[in-house]
């Protein structure tokens, strides 16, 4: 989606990289914060019923297209694993790392590739988010099935996971859709203002 708009502005190819660049670091430092104030608010089970990471890196596939989406999606937990590591309280948990940098990076992949579709129609957003969603929790699930005879997360762990953050993906899933949705008519608006 902001390919469209950066091609309809004439952006140079230089300045599509760091206005991209910029996004998504903005997406991934809102990735490591917004689990930090779930868990104020809500506790430690918050994180897992919420799933607050998950939030921005599906928005950052929609919006980004799923190249930058995947960096997105693998950068985050590992940007908040290593701020959070600094107070002692690594999030997510080291064991829990790899799985989660694979399934973010399903989410924001499988959302980025709708990016083009939704720029044309914001309506679907809403089977990007589904479809990211399924493939990055089928993806955690596989992982964690192939691994868990020399991996302390077991399949039957992650499927307790799963079951618990079926709210938190809810929520995303009506969420995500209504807000990328409301970002494209304020950009088709912006692109109506300057034709005039």
């Amino acid at each position: 989606m902001i390919e469209r708009v950066l091609s309809r502005k004439n952006v140079k190819p230089a300045a599509r990289i760091t206005v991209k660049a910029l996004i998504s670091a903005g997406i991934v430092l809102l990735a490591a914060l917004l689990p930090q104030f779930i868990h104020l608010v809500s506790g430690a089970e918050g994180g897992a019923k919420w799933l607050p990471m998950y939030l921005p890196v599906l928005l950052g596939g929609c919006l980004l297209g799923w190249r930058w989406g995947l960096a997105v999606g693998i950068l985050s937990p590992l940007v908040s694993f290593g701020f959070t590591s600094l107070t002692g309280n690594p999030m997510p948990a080291a064991v829990r790392l790899p799985y989660m940098a694979a399934e973010l990076a399903v989410f924001a992949a499988v959302s980025g590739l709708f990016s083009a579709k939704i720029s044309e129609n914001g309506w679907m957003a809403f089977p990007a988010v589904l479809l990211a969603q399924v493939s990055g929790r089928v993806c955690f699930a596989a992982l964690a099935f192939v691994f868990q005879g020399v991996s302390p997360l077991t399949f039957s762990a992650a499927w307790a996971q799963i079951q618990a953050g079926l709210p938190g993906l809810f929520a995303q899933a009506v969420l995500v859709p209504f807000i990328v949705m409301g970002m494209r008519l304020l950009l088709i608006r912006d692109e109506k203002r300057e034709e005039k």
